[in-house]
């Protein structure tokens, strides 16, 4: 499987992102400038963290108009898998491919901590590694982690199953201690911990790299030649 990381002017775990894919799956990964015009030789996206465009206006506003994420919104219409975290998740609300928004953090400071999370839905391209209801920990690392969206939309993740992690101790203030939500197709995921950061237990946590696993899976079980 090949992934792309998208760069843009200020990202900050593109590397991290990078090392993941590369030296604990063993999968094919470049790194992939925010102008970029086409990604259709990918077949998984990754928007990392960090503070494209200094945060500036909102927290993705600005990469949300750079070339790039008119290729991820084909990509992501087109199925494959899309993964945003942290600044990564901020950019795919602003770009319209979750619903919601990000607000300041509730306490108004900046958290960078490890926290527990609920996987509550393991039936995803992204969690079927996991076991229903298992407790992972990964970091966190936000000044506006705070997800927020209205009772309409809150009602419309529940009823069909888009909310994917959610805190066991909200640090953030996030509506319905959400951490995660996926698309209605299920094909794209926003999460503000950072599963890239928890690959190997010498980062403190091997609790992501079921992510990852699970895109790689899923997407060869879909695309195995049917002899």
């Amino acid at each position: 499987m090949r992934f792309a990381v998208i760069v843009f002017p200020g990202s900050n775990c593109d590397v991290d992102m990078f090392h993941a894919i590369k030296d604990e799956l063993g999968e094919e990964v470049e790194y992939v400038w925010h102008d970029s015009e086409n990604l259709d030789e990918f077949d998984g996206i990754l928007l990392p963290g960090g503070f494209s465009y200094g945060d500036y206006l909102r927290s993705g506003a600005i990469a949300r108009f750079s070339n790039v994420m008119q290729q991820v919104v084909k990509a992501a219409k087109a199925g494959k898998p899309v993964l945003g975290v942290c600044n990564g998740f901020q950019i795919l609300l602003e770009s319209g491919l979750l619903p919601g928004a990000m607000r300041r953090n509730e306490s108004l400071q900046f958290i960078c901590q490890t926290v527990q999370l609920k996987v509550t839905n393991q039936n995803t391209m992204f969690t079927s590694q996991y076991e229903k209801d298992e407790l992972i920990h990964i970091p966190i690392a936000h000044g506006e982690g705070n997800y927020y969206c209205d009772e309409e939309t809150l009602a419309r993740l529940k009823e069909n199953n888009q909310i994917v992690f959610t805190y066991t101790n909200n640090p953030n203030g996030s509506v319905a201690d959400i951490a995660g939500i996926m698309n209605e197709e299920g094909n794209v995921l926003g999460m503000m911990p950072h599963p890239e950061r928890a690959v190997d237990e010498l980062l403190g946590s091997a609790d992501g790299l079921k992510i990852f696993q699970s895109i790689v899976r899923n997407w060869r079980e879909a695309h195995v030649v049917q002899l």
